[in-house]
């Protein structure tokens, strides 16, 4: 919804994802996904996903970016940290100093974290992948995780209240987009 927004006003927009997003990051995508909870320990994990996000930044992000083009990334550096730093316990410091080497400086200008209760996430959660399996400790871990990034970073996030119905959740991405990069949705 945010990106036909975008769309709608002139900008041109990569709508993509991660894991995913190139043809080797989908690859590992279908790799970390599936399968039990307890199929990779928590740095091969962590080191499958920022492979895939290497791989999604040199074939996806950055042509798009130097097109001209934004980019709605559906996950980016921040889930490794909440998902493998905060939920599994992979050394912070270790992932950052990961994605420093990898991102070559390419940085979201604008990271919107859609929060809401663990069991309500859970319960919304159309993909059943090997991580909403991962029980309601690593969950609530995640989600802390995800709300101490938005606090050690608040001129680069904006958390959204994501309890209410799809229309009130698009509503404040917007209003979020607009403060915060300047342009009229």
């Amino acid at each position: 919804m945010l990106a036909d927004a975008l769309q709608r006003t002139g900008i041109d927009v990569l709508i993509t994802r991660e894991p995913g997003g190139s043809l080797g990051a989908e690859t590992i995508r279908d790799l970390v996904l599936r399968g039990d909870p307890d199929t990779w320990d928590a740095t091969s994990e962590a080191l499958l996903m920022v492979a895939a996000r290497r791989d999604h930044l040199v074939r996806a992000i950055r042509p798009a970016l130097q097109a001209g083009r934004w980019v709605v990334c559906d996950r980016f550096a921040d889930s490794t940290l909440a998902y493998q730093g905060y939920g599994r316990g992979v050394p912070l410091e270790m992932l950052r100093e990961l994605h420093r080497f990898i991102c070559d400086g390419i940085h979201p200008d604008l990271t919107l974290i859609l929060d809401l209760p663990v069991e309500t996430g859970l319960a919304r959660a159309a993909e059943r992948t090997r991580f909403e399996r991962m029980g309601g400790d690593f969950h609530e871990r995640m989600r802390r995780g995800f709300l101490e990034i938005a606090k050690l970073a608040p001129e680069r996030c904006a958390v959204i209240d994501a309890t209410g119905d799809v229309a009130t959740v698009a509503r404040a991405v917007s209003a979020a987009v607009r403060d915060r990069l300047k342009i009229a949705l």
